[in-house]
């Protein structure tokens, strides 16, 4: 297991890994399900805005930007959680302990997110998508988790 020194300096390649995929993800399934890209992402900034957020569909500093920073801020704190707990399984390509570590990440980030934290700082994605579609931006956070400790691994080969 890393220490929480290396846990963090790997955890913002990693979060910021996840950030990105799942917000590809949140975008993609946004425009399915809502006809807009941009409303689950500007749906974070309920944090700052409130429920107009939610409603919000196209791209803008005041709705989307807080909104991305905020799903990108979470996304560091799970990608440094799981660097401390999965990283080295990454950095040996242990393949299914990765793998099974980045879910379990993932799932303990959607448990925080809708079942600890207040209604007002939850992630909002759930005002403009429906439960698969958030399932799958949580898978895509576990798949951002695994990346780098894989690409960036030198110990086995693939």
């Amino acid at each position: 297991m890393k220490n929480w020194s290396e846990a963090f300096k790997d955890g913002l390649i990693t979060g910021s890994l996840a950030s990105m995929v799942s917000t590809a993800v949140l975008a993609l399934r946004g425009r399915r399900e809502s006809g807009s890209a941009y409303a689950p992402v500007n749906a974070v900034s309920h944090w700052i805005y409130g429920d107009r957020a939610a409603y919000q569909d196209s791209a803008s500093v005041r709705y989307t930007l807080p909104g991305y920073l905020i799903h990108h801020g979470s996304s560091l704190l799970w990608g440094t959680v799981y660097e401390r707990w999965f990283g080295q399984r990454a950095e040996e390509r242990d393949l299914a302990p990765a793998l099974a570590g980045a879910v379990a990440v993932a799932g303990l980030a959607c448990f925080v997110d809708y079942k600890m934290t207040p209604e007002r700082l939850q992630p909002g994605f759930e005002k403009r998508l429906s439960t698969p579609s958030m399932a799958m931006a949580y898978g895509g956070v576990a798949v951002g988790l695994v990346i780098r400790g894989f690409l960036f691994a030198a110990k086995k080969p693939l």
